[in-house]
């Protein structure tokens, strides 16, 4: 199975303490945190791999080659210029060679349970099937509503401080997808396309995961990554 790793973002919030480099190649112990999601997803037999790449893709291409150092195949898709999450993956539809594949943000690190996500997939046939995770607080972030495994609702505001599953950022899709996203314009997964394809009532599923989090996207938790990695917090092989 393919994964598509998201890389081509800006990483202003990070450009604080991480400057020379795109933000998915930020030091961790002496490695980039993107080769810990790389390994992540080698351990559970994902090879191949597309990086949808951007703002200084040349830096992450120049580390990672096609990948045989560390035993996977690599591609590079370059934006021209920021296309969103949606239009991303759209503008590597090329290297997308087959009929479902994995989406993943690659600055968050999440140790899914990928063998039941692909089950579930494979039980239920959805157009897309997303990892989620439970929050103490959902008010920071948009709600999911799930009933028997199927998503209902998407990134819906919520006001009130109470518990409750938001999305976590892993999504299995099929290829048929790519038809609903314009070429060579912005155009974002969460915001425009997954509410489309609610309205549309296209099949869409969820499965919520208690695995190890992170988004390396704001300094503290860029820190406590680092310190998770020291202190051996994260489990698996090469971590």
């Amino acid at each position: 199975m393919q994964a598509l790793l998201l890389a081509g973002g800006l990483g202003t919030r990070l450009r604080s303490v991480v400057s020379d480099r795109p933000k998915p190649m930020a030091d961790v112990c002496g490695r980039p945190f993107l080769e810990y999601l790389i390994q992540e997803l080698k351990k559970h037999g994902i090879t191949e791999i597309v990086l949808a790449v951007g703002y200084m893709g040349n830096v992450i291409e120049e580390y990672f080659g096609d990948g045989h150092q560390l035993e996977v195949d690599i591609h590079y898709s370059y934006e021209k210029e920021q296309l969103g999450t949606a239009g991303a993956i759209k503008n590597a539809e090329k290297y997308l060679t087959e009929n479902e594949f994995l989406v993943l943000n690659a600055d968050t690190f999440y140790q899914a349970a990928y063998g039941d996500l692909i089950k579930m997939y494979r039980d239920e046939n959805p157009v897309m099937a997303i990892v989620l995770r439970k929050v103490e607080d959902i008010s920071r972030y948009g709600s999911v509503k799930v009933e028997s495994n199927r998503v209902t609702g998407f990134n819906e505001k919520v006001s009130e401080a109470v518990p409750g599953v938001i999305n976590g950022g892993i999504y299995l899709m099929k290829k048929e997808v790519l038809s609903m996203i314009p070429d060579g314009k912005k155009c974002s997964l969460e915001n425009e396309i997954i509410p489309e394809l609610l309205k549309q009532e296209k099949p869409i599923c969820g499965i919520v995961n208690e695995g190890y989090f992170i988004d390396i996207g704001i300094p503290d938790d860029y820190f406590q990554f680092n310190e998770d990695v020291k202190n051996k917090k994260i489990v698996g092989e090469n971590v």
